[in-house]
């Protein structure tokens, strides 16, 4: 109870975060959706624990976040639960757009690498551990239209949990700009 509520209160206070920044930044903000096929590795059976369980299922989650250029920052809250191995991430991510911006073809599409840091909650049988999580995302972007893009990614992350190893996503989101 108590780690929802922090992760209730943290991702609360970066929406209102991001939607007061003030307009000197000039970024454009944003929230939206999304929904990625994870393959996940971990350990199942607390002190019998089988080491390197690897599951695939569906991971889920909301974000918020600002652009400006060639630069993105985004605050996801994720949740995977699938065959006894259960995962609640908070993660902040950092991203680059390496195209020029001048380019007809990258106005609609951009391709982009990044980093990500954050907070993982692993739980199994006999397992409720947390800690740090991070690692790295590459993707693209489809611009719809001036408030509206398309976010297809694969995100790979490590973790300081010592019963979680790592997960892999590919990552379909939604985002709307205001």
């Amino acid at each position: 109870m108590m780690k929802e509520m922090v992760v209730a209160i943290t991702l609360g206070l970066g929406l209102v975060t991001a939607s007061c920044a003030d307009d000197t930044f000039s970024s454009s903000k944003f929230i939206g959706v999304e929904v990625g096929a994870t393959s996940l590795q971990g350990d199942v059976g607390g002190i019998f624990a089988t080491p390197d369980n690897k599951v695939n299922g569906i991971e889920y989650g909301l974000k918020v976040g600002a652009q400006k250029d060639i630069w993105r920052t985004t605050l996801i809250l994720n949740f995977f639960d699938k065959d006894d191995q259960n995962t609640e991430k908070f993660v902040g991510t950092f991203d680059y757009f390496f195209l020029n911006k001048n380019d007809n073809v990258s106005q609609m599409i951009e391709p982009y690498f990044g980093l990500n840091v954050g907070y993982l909650n692993y739980e199994s049988t006999g397992i409720d551990e947390s800690g740090l999580l991070y690692g790295g995302q590459a993707g693209l972007v489809v611009n719809l239209d001036d408030s509206v893009d398309i976010d297809l990614s694969y995100r790979y992350s490590l973790s300081t949990v010592d019963s979680f190893d790592h997960s892999g996503s590919v990552i379909l989101g939604l985002n709307y700009f205001y």
